[in-house]
């Protein structure tokens, strides 16, 4: 993969849907050079990303077949360089500083012609401004600026325009069923990663067939002992039966037994299929759980930092290892049990453990990292980026190698 140029931080924040499975993702840039301010540091990496960037990467490889909102300052909407953009998948997102007159109506208007969609952001309810209300699709509530209490009577009053209500900054689980009761459709914020309880819950019996079938294939298991694991639980079996022949792996013949698909994927294969399954498998959400796609690309992003990066032996057992933490490291608000309790059911390596539990050594550096790039704190970044010794071009590169990886699952689980 070619290296981005442009120098910009680059984060995606997943947007769900009433079924809290993910529907798209805002895009946020900032510019690498310190001496733009933060709003003019953005419109300038907007611009760049928009004007030279997306030759080099393209927004499917960003986003896959999701949504991408982006948001677009008033310079922007009336430029002709958003017609660079792909129109039936990015969804515009007007800064609410934009002042809604007759000259960004009309605006509007022509870029609903052309196919965009348009959303309004941190938006409030305003009797006066009822014609945008007609033109756009979406519009975003900032619930902390609105504060709760005031949201009810918002929702009534927009219900009354054709237009889907996107809740932005929901926290809490218990932020997220008042919107959901209110019939909110469209949901931004971290809630999903912050069960209501970390209350030592029991891990259902998949769950655990799932942790065992790790364990054996951390501490190098017997063919027969994965075997038997997979016997003793058949919705197991299945799945690995499904994704070893969806997979084909270049065999003309559909795979029918348990040790033939257990020998024909490979250990390494197969562990990456179990630690990424107790994400998927756990409920209905499958592929599209905002926690499989969290763990997904935090192994991923780990793995290719570690390859790319000096302090590592450039064997794949470091990658492995890399990979593992990245996935491990939501485990506990998965099975909403604490992590002590997840790492002691493990045998895992002590380093290993070490990271999990105090994010300590390079390696744990690098997961700070990876969490702090998840809900865009691009000033960590920066810092952590100097403790690691890694550049914004190999975390731009790792990045965009992560999202191709995690849209490859997604097609071969279709």
């Amino acid at each position: 993969m070619e290296t981005v140029i442009e120098k910009f931080f680059l984060g995606r924040q997943p947007i769900l849907d009433r079924n809290q499975e993910i529907v798209g993702y805002e895009l946020l840039f900032r510019s690498a050079d310190v001496d733009h301010a933060e709003f003019e540091s953005y419109s300038h990496a907007v611009t760049s990303v928009i004007s030279s960037a997306l030759a080099s990467f393209g927004m499917h490889e960003v986003l896959g077949e999701k949504f991408g909102f982006i948001n677009i300052h008033l310079d922007l909407l009336l430029s002709e360089m958003l017609e660079l953009l792909p129109v039936g998948q990015i969804i515009l997102e007007l800064l609410e500083m934009i002042q809604l007159d007759d000259q960004v109506i009309n605006r509007c208007r022509e870029l609903k012609a052309i196919g965009f969609t348009l959303a309004l952001d941190d938006h409030e309810f305003n009797p006066d401004k009822t014609e945008i209300y007609s033109v756009v699709d979406i519009i975003k509530i900032d619930i902390i600026m609105i504060g709760i209490a005031a949201l009810p009577e918002m929702v009534d009053q927009l219900r009354k325009f054709p237009v889907k209500i996107l809740a932005e900054k929901v926290e809490t689980v218990e932020q997220f069923l008042i919107c959901h009761e209110l019939g909110i459709d469209l949901f931004q914020g971290y809630f999903f990663e912050r069960p209501v309880v970390l209350n030592r819950k029991k891990i259902d019996v998949s769950g655990l067939a799932m942790l065992k079938l790790l364990q054996q294939l951390t501490m190098d298991a017997t063919v027969d002992q994965i075997e038997e694991t997979f016997k003793e639980n058949l919705s197991l079996s299945y799945n690995l039966l499904r994704l070893v022949n969806s997979v084909a792996i270049g065999m003309h013949e559909k795979i029918k037994t348990l040790r033939h698909a257990i020998l024909m994927l490979g250990i390494n294969q197969l562990r990456r299929w179990v630690q990424l399954s107790l994400f998927s498998g756990h409920d209905s959400r499958g592929i599209n759980h905002p926690l499989l796609e969290m763990a997904a690309i935090r192994g991923r992003l780990l793995e290719s930092l570690v390859r790319s990066s000096d302090g590592f032996s450039k064997g794949d057992e470091a990658a492995e290892a890399a990979f593992m933490v990245g996935i491990l490291s939501l485990l506990d608000v998965l099975f909403e049990t604490p992590m002590e309790e997840i790492v002691s059911s493990l045998n895992l390596d002590e380093k290993i453990c070490s990271v999990l539990l105090t994010r300590s050594g390079k390696l744990g550096r690098m997961l700070t990292l990876a969490e702090k790039l998840e809900v865009t704190d691009f000033d960590a970044v920066k810092v952590l980026l100097k403790e690691c010794e890694i550049s914004l071009d190999q975390l731009l590169t790792a990045q965009l190698e992560a999202f191709n990886w995690r849209n490859s699952i997604i097609h071969e689980a279709a």
